[in-house]
């Protein structure tokens, strides 16, 4: 019998509203310990690689956030399943863009693109 929290993620029963694709692959990223749940988070891996497309892989994603290039709520942060959640806001350096995680009318993260003034809040 396996000790301990499971460390790994079927893409089948990863969360729906990270909008995976069932057949892509076997395995989804299982985010890590920190402020969000996993049924109410979505991990950085997931927000740069499947939506925003800045990275193609794995090997990709992990070379943008070992550069600390991302912050999240104003900290760098350089774990690529970082959980993102409700109202945290993503500042990515190079591209000097910033976006809000919000949800729209049928409970799915939408990255929402703000400006400097406002993610300092």
């Amino acid at each position: 019998m396996a000790r301990g929290p499971k460390k790994h993620l079927k893409r089948m029963f990863a969360p729906s509203h990270w909008m995976l694709d069932k057949l892509k692959g076997r395995w989804a990223p299982k985010p890590s310990a920190g402020p969000h749940k996993m049924r109410e988070c979505m991990p950085l891996i997931v927000m740069l690689r499947e939506r925003l497309k800045y990275a193609l892989t794995y090997r990709e994603v992990k070379m943008i956030v070992m550069q600390r290039l991302i912050k999240v709520d104003g900290k760098v942060r350089t774990d690529m399943f970082y959980p993102a959640g409700f109202m945290d806001v993503v500042q990515i350096e190079k591209t000097k863009e910033n976006f809000r995680l919000l949800y729209d009318t049928k409970k799915r993260f939408v990255l929402h693109k703000v400006v400097k003034e406002e993610a300092s809040y």
